[in-house]
């Protein structure tokens, strides 16, 4: 399978069409010039699938308790907003509400329905994964990394399939979309901002997990702290999100669970 992007010369073409562009692959397969892109095991592209749809299950659970702070706030209907997703109190809201339009209440009604069924339905793809014995090693191992939960070891593992295949940490920062784009020109480089050529769904989790990760590991609080001082708090979450590749790499290459390094240990 050719990679698109690096086929530029096919999109750039003034003249475009099937018999041109099959022309183009042509001369670059015969001479040994097409550039190949990587295609993950049928196996590990089932099982990203259902990651995938998971987290769309979650996106849309996230929109509907947003909606219903909204019905909520549209009618003027105080709440307690750290309390308002639970079961038990959000049926003594609705006993509640005297003076709210009827067809609110059923709106609300029909919301919670649906994030209720989101619920399930995350939670049933998540214990197919969870319970999968083809991901349960490898997905153990990356959890003893302190601040690595169950969805950013199994997003890694889904994601990037055979770790093996990336040479360095910044190839793979890079794959997970943590640099900026780069153009050098007679010596001088220039850095804009982080590239669009990335894996998204990698890059979502891994600057999220960027955010949390600081309270529940020392050196990447000491990293993100070390980050802010110079004033910038997005500069300090990459910077987190880079090192959690870099363990994540190091535990999965190694096949081996994760070992903080003392200070006199070699590297």
């Amino acid at each position: 399978m050719a990679h698109p992007a690096m086929l530029k010369a096919i999109a750039a073409s003034k003249k475009k069409n099937d018999r041109l562009d099959g022309r183009k692959i042509s001369d670059l397969l015969r001479c040994d010039l097409l550039p190949e892109c990587y295609m993950a095991p049928s196996a590990i592209r089932d099982l990203r699938r259902v990651l995938r749809y998971r987290n769309l299950i979650v996106r849309q659970a996230t929109r509907m308790k947003n909606r219903i702070a909204g019905l909520l706030m549209e009618t003027g209907t105080p709440y307690n907003k750290k309390r308002l997703h639970g079961k038990a109190y959000f049926s003594e809201l609705l006993e509640n509400l005297q003076e709210t339009p009827a067809s609110v209440v059923e709106l609300l009604k029909l919301s919670r329905g649906q994030l209720e069924m989101f619920e399930t339905v995350q939670q049933r793809l998540l214990k197919e994964l969870r319970e999968n014995r083809a991901l349960a090693e490898r997905v153990e191992r990356l959890q003893s990394i302190p601040s690595v939960g169950q969805i950013l070891a199994l997003t890694w593992v889904l994601e990037i399939g055979e770790v093996e295949r990336f040479g360095s940490i910044g190839k793979a920062a890079s794959y997970c979309g943590l640099t900026s784009a780069e153009r050098s020109s007679a010596g001088k480089e220039q850095h804009g901002p982080i590239s669009k050529q990335r894996n998204k769904h990698l890059q979502t989790v891994l600057i999220e997990a960027g955010k949390l990760a600081p309270r529940w590991n020392e050196q990447l609080a000491a990293l993100h702290e070390r980050e802010l001082r110079r004033g910038n708090r997005n500069r300090a979450t990459l910077a987190v999100a880079r090192k959690l590749v870099a363990y994540l790499m190091a535990v999965d290459k190694s096949g081996k669970p994760f070992q903080v390094r003392t200070v006199g240990e070699e590297h």
